[in-house]
């Protein structure tokens, strides 16, 4: 089993550093204190120049919620044809109803705009109503290959038994990737838990908050 660990930075010196630390893809975003915004474009630009590994950018406009007006998502629209223009082959977002379900129409809109670049629905859909339910519907929107989740906890363990069924249920249908406290210092024993073969963390690799913050 091929084991891809992939890091979330905000920033360029993060980004080198988590390379070097021997992440398999990177995820870059800006303020992760918010969970995560859209990058600034020099930042984008440099990352993606100096990587010589996947780089995923992230998408979302503002922090809160999902749940986006017109003017937001022509942002988003905006920062997806920026990441498309550059090359980068894999954009991250999530866009919810308020009825705490996956708003597909928005998704479908901005997934016009990011082809043939992939898509990841990120941990939004861990805010839906019911995470089985709703990445079905993304599977039958086809326009999502990979989905980011936690179970809806902020610790993989937490929701062990649900992550098993996400797994076991949409195992070939999109790809899934494991998110929640994952860190380098507990990675091999939470792999033992779920034998799967991708992961997502702030630490997946190690502490990257002594790399320098430069763009």
């Amino acid at each position: 089993m091929d084991i891809v660990k992939e890091a979330c930075v905000e920033g360029y010196q993060e980004a080198i550093q988590a390379k070097k630390l021997g992440a398999d893809r990177i995820e870059l975003c800006s303020s992760l204190n918010e969970d995560g915004l859209t990058p600034d474009r020099k930042t984008i630009t440099s990352v993606f120049k100096a990587m010589n590994i996947p780089v995923k950018i992230m998408i979302r406009p503002r922090k809160g919620n999902f749940i986006y007006s017109q003017k937001e998502i022509s942002q988003m629209e905006s920062d997806i044809i920026f990441c498309k223009k550059q090359g980068i082959k894999e954009v991250v977002f999530g866009c919810l109803d308020n009825k705490e379900r996956v708003d597909i129409d928005t998704l479908n809109r901005l997934a016009n705009i990011s082809y043939p670049m992939k898509i990841t629905f990120h941990k939004a859909i861990d805010h839906t109503h019911d995470i089985l339910v709703e990445m079905d519907r993304l599977v039958k929107a086809k326009s999502v290959a990979s989905v980011l989740t936690s179970g809806g906890s902020t610790y993989v363990l937490n929701k062990k038994t649900l992550l098993m069924k996400i797994l076991e249920n949409f195992k070939g249908k999109l790809n899934i990737i494991i998110a929640g406290g994952i860190s380098e210092n507990n990675f091999d024993n939470l792999h033992q838990v779920f034998q799967w073969n991708e992961y997502h963390g702030r630490r997946i690799v190690g502490n990257l908050s002594n790399a320098k913050k430069v763009g």
